[in-house]
C-alpha cells in the first residue's frame, strides 16, 4: 500500500477539544442562519410546483431553455430532459415551475409563464402570430371558417371542424405534436395550397409543443420530503445495528452521532450559501452518510486490532496509533475524491451545483469526523467508564472479543488469551 507518511505520531486525542470547539462553531453558525433567516430552503420538488412537458422538433439547448426561463422570473425552475427509448432521443423536456396560488390557478399560470418564456426564447412573440403547434380544433376551425381558403358555402363550419381535426391529428400523431413545415400538411385529405397559405398567413410554427401540465401540489412536496427523512434516518438505524454488531453500542452510536454531525454541517452551510434542497441533494446526503461511515469504519477496525496488540497502553494511545496508521489511506482516498467532486461543483454546470456542493462538503466534513468527532467520543466513553488507562480485548474497551472457543468472556485486565 502505498505510504503518504512515514510512521506518523500525531497525537489526535490530545486534540480532541479543538475538534469539538470546530464542530461546534460550524453548528451554531450554520444552525443560527437556519433558525433565523428562514428555515432550510427546499427545492420545488418539495414546495411543490407544476410540471409542463414541453417537446421540441430538435433535442433543445438546456442552458439557452434556462436563461430564456430565468429572463421571465422563472430562474427557480427546474429542466429535466426526458429521453424516448423507442426513438433514442431527447427532444422532449419536464419543466418544473414553483406553485402559486390555488390548484386551477396555478395550473394556468405555470403553463402561461413557460409559454411566454418559450416564445420569447425561440423568437414566436416576435411574430405577432399564434402557435400552429398550439392550436385546438376549435381555434383552427374558427381560423379556416373566416378564411375559407375552399371557398365552400354550405356546411362550411362542420367540413372545415372535420379538416381542423384531420390536420392537428396529423401534427400530434405523424409530427410528435411539433410541425415543423406547412408544406408537410398537403399529405392531409382535403388540404390544399389554399389551406396551407392560409395556415401560413395567421400561424407561427414554434420549434416546440406543450404536451401536458400537472399539478404537484404542497401535500405531495411535504410527503416527499418526510419519506427523504425517514430513508435517512432508517440508514442510520441500520449502520447503527451493523457497528453495534460487530463492535459495541458505544462504537456505533459514536459513529452515527458523527453522521448526524456531517449531515447538520452540511445543511447549514447549504443554508449559508444559499443552496436549496432538492432529492438529488437527499442522494447526496445519503452518499455523504456512507462514504462517513465507511472511513470510521476503516479507523474503529484498525482500534480493534490493536486492542489486541496493545493490550497494556492506554486507549487513548490506541486510537491515536490507529487514526496514524490509516492516515495514508484516508488521505488518498479522500483526496482523489475530493477532486473529483471538486471539478464536478466548478465546472458540472447549474443543475449539479448543489449536488456536487453536498458531496464536496460531505466528503471534508465526513473524513474530519472519523477521526475529529468519532473516535474521541469512544475514548471519552472509555474514560467515563474508567477503562481509558490500560486497554483490554474485552468489553471495557468498548470491543467484542473474537476467537473466544469457550465461549466464555475473558477479563478485562487479564493479560492471558
Amino acid at each position: 500500500m502505498i505510504e503518504l507518511f512515514h510512521q506518523p505520531n500525531l497525537d489526535w486525542m490530545g486534540k480532541a477539544k479543538y475538534f469539538f470547539a470546530l464542530s461546534g462553531t460550524l453548528l451554531v453558525i450554520g444552525w443560527f442562519a437556519i433558525l433565523f433567516r428562514g428555515g432550510i430552503k427546499y427545492g420545488i420538488d418539495f414546495r411543490g410546483g407544476t410540471n409542463v412537458d414541453v417537446r421540441f422538433a430538435q433535442p433543445p439547448n438546456v442552458d439557452q431553455l434556462r436563461n430564456g426561463l430565468r429572463g421571465q422570473g422563472l430562474g427557480n425552475s427546474e429542466i429535466q430532459s426526458i429521453s424516448d427509448i423507442a426513438t433514442a432521443n431527447s427532444n422532449e423536456v419536464m419543466i418544473f415551475v414553483e406553485q402559486t396560488g390555488s390548484a386551477d390557478q396555478a395550473l394556468d399560470e405555470g403553463k402561461a409563464k413557460v409559454l411566454n418564456a418559450l416564445n420569447a426564447t425561440y423568437g414566436v412573440a416576435s411574430t405577432g402570430k399564434q402557435d400552429f403547434n398550439a392550436a385546438t380544433p376549435d381555434a383552427l376551425a374558427k381560423i379556416l371558417s373566416a378564411t375559407d381558403p375552399l371557398a365552400l358555402s354550405i356546411n362550411a363550419g362542420d367540413k372545415y371542424q372535420q379538416l381542423a381535426k384531420s390536420i392537428l391529428a396529423f401534427r400530434d400523431k405523424d409530427k410528435n405534436g411539433v410541425l415543423t413545415n406547412f408544406d408537410d400538411l398537403s399529405q392531409v385529405s382535403g388540404v390544399t395550397p389554399a389551406v396551407i397559405s392560409a395556415l401560413k398567413n395567421n400561424y407561427a410554427l414554434a420549434p416546440f409543443a406543450i404536451r401536458n401540465v400537472e399539478i404537484v401540489g404542497p401535500k405531495v412536496g411535504a410527503e416527499l420530503r418526510n419519506q427523504a427523512i425517514r430513508v435517512t434516518l432508517y440508514a442510520l438505524a441500520g449502520m447503527l445495528v451493523y457497528i453495534a454488531f460487530r463492535f459495541e453500542w458505544v462504537y456505533g452510536a459514536a459513529a452515527v452521532l458523527a453522521v448526524f454531525h456531517d449531515v447538520l454541517i452540511t445543511l447549514g452551510l447549504f443554508k449559508i450559501f444559499g443552496f436549496e434542497i432538492s432529492l438529488t441533494v437527499i442522494a447526496a446526503l445519503l452518499t455523504l452518510v456512507g462514504y462517513s461511515m465507511n472511513d470510521t469504519i476503516v479507523i474503529f477496525d484498525r482500534i480493534r486490532e490493536n486492542s489486541r496488540l496493545l493490550r497494556k497502553e492506554p486507549f487513548a494511545d490506541i486510537v491515536n496509533r490507529s487514526i496514524n496508521q490509516t492516515l495514508s489511506r484516508t488521505i488518498l482516498t479522500s483526496g482523489l475524491t475530493f477532486l473529483t467532486v471538486l471539478v464536478l461543483f466548478l465546472m458540472g454546470g447549474q443543475v449539479l451545483r448543489a449536488f456536487a456542493f453536498a458531496l464536496v462538503v460531505g466528503i471534508v466534513v465526513g473524513t474530519y469526523s472519523s477521526f475529529g468527532i468519532a473516535a474521541p467520543l469512544v475514548v471519552a466513553w472509555n474514560k467515563w467508564r474508567g477503562h481509558g488507562g490500560v486497554a483490554s480485548t474485552g468489553t471495557a474497551a468498548g470491543i467484542k472479543p473474537r476467537g473466544n472457543e469457550g465461549g466464555q468472556p475473558r477479563l478485562a485486565t487479564s493479560g492471558r488469551r
